[in-house]
């Protein structure tokens, strides 16, 4: 039995061949063809192919399962991607051009939902009944997982935690960074890799990357620390109006921001300070398989008996 998981990304589309003790069988990473839809399905072929063939030997062609992670939806409504940031699959059925292409059922998740996935099958939510996990990269999103499985909603978007508006807004944050969504001041414009590296400039005139700025924030620099408490806190806002409605057992982060070892020292007391409880005693960790965690938690979307049904 072999399960596939394909993490689509707006630069590198990653591919995972996973066995149903979920150890790693085979494992690619090829550039994504950006603005192309076409090619987009043709690259996800073409390296599930090439999982298999690799994985299995050609015997185990066409006989594995597919799950696919994108930055985005497919509308239960439409059947059509919806609220992605690689904007060129938006109003296509991916889902349903995979499985013409592959000659089988493909199931497509936003990436958040499978980074929640694969973090509650074996990382950092193992055993927790309620997992929010946050993507802290190039956007902001999160998943649910509810009992080892997505939650959804019945609009598809549950999770949609980078476009609700930063809570608690000071007056230097209103209204907000213009968001491609077409609103102002949400969340991912605050919280994310660019939006760090954009908040500092600002402060310091300085352009670095987040990583950098991270970087120099952990070697004493006086600014990049500045920067660094005032992301620190904007996500612990946002992380506060969640457990406030959610109280999920466990917060789980990933994406390039989840790197920021400091942030895990710095985000317990300010998320309890606007918890609306006596006390807080929800952990919040940095994902255990990293930049995995998409592709792996793709795999994940057929459970092993599902995925048996393709032998």
């Amino acid at each position: 039995m072999i399960r596939i998981g394909i993490d689509l990304g707006g630069t590198k589309t990653e591919g995972i061949a996973l066995d149903a003790q979920g150890a790693i069988l085979a494992r690619r990473r090829v550039p994504s063809p950006r603005g192309d839809y076409a090619a987009t399905v043709a690259t996800i072929t073409a390296l599930v192919a090439a999982l298999e063939a690799e994985a299995g030997g050609p015997a185990a062609a066409g006989r594995g399962s597919v799950g696919v992670g994108i930055p985005g939806i497919v509308s239960p409504h439409s059947g059509l991607v919806k609220n992605a940031n690689s904007t060129w699959i938006i109003g296509h059925p991916l889902d349903r051009d995979l499985a013409a292409a592959l000659g089988r059922p493909v199931r497509v998740e936003n990436d958040a939902n499978c980074l929640a996935v694969s973090e509650a099958a074996d990382g950092a939510g193992a055993g927790c009944a309620v997992v929010f996990a946050a993507i802290l990269g190039t956007g902001c999103g999160a998943g649910i997982v509810v009992n080892g499985r997505p939650l959804r909603g019945r609009n598809g978007i549950a999770g949609e935690w980078g476009h609700n508006p930063l809570p608690w807004p000071d007056d230097g944050e209103r209204p907000g960074p213009a968001c491609y969504c077409g609103r102002h001041g949400c969340l991912e414009t605050f919280v994310s890799g660019p939006a760090f590296a954009v908040d500092h400039a600002a402060a310091t005139g300085e352009s670095l990357s987040a990583e950098a700025i991270v970087a120099a924030a952990a070697a004493g620099n006086a600014a990049a620390l500045a920067s660094l408490e005032r992301l620190a806190d904007r996500i612990a806002r946002g992380l506060a109006a969640v457990i406030n409605l959610l109280d999920p057992d466990v917060v789980v982060l990933g994406g390039g921001l989840s790197n920021a070892i400091a942030l895990y020292d710095r985000l317990p007391p300010l998320v309890a300070h606007r918890v609306f409880s006596d006390r807080i005693d929800t952990p919040i960790r940095r994902s255990v398989h990293g930049d995995s965690s998409g592709v792996r938690g793709a795999a994940w979307l057929w459970r092993p008996d599902e995925a048996a049904a393709f032998l």
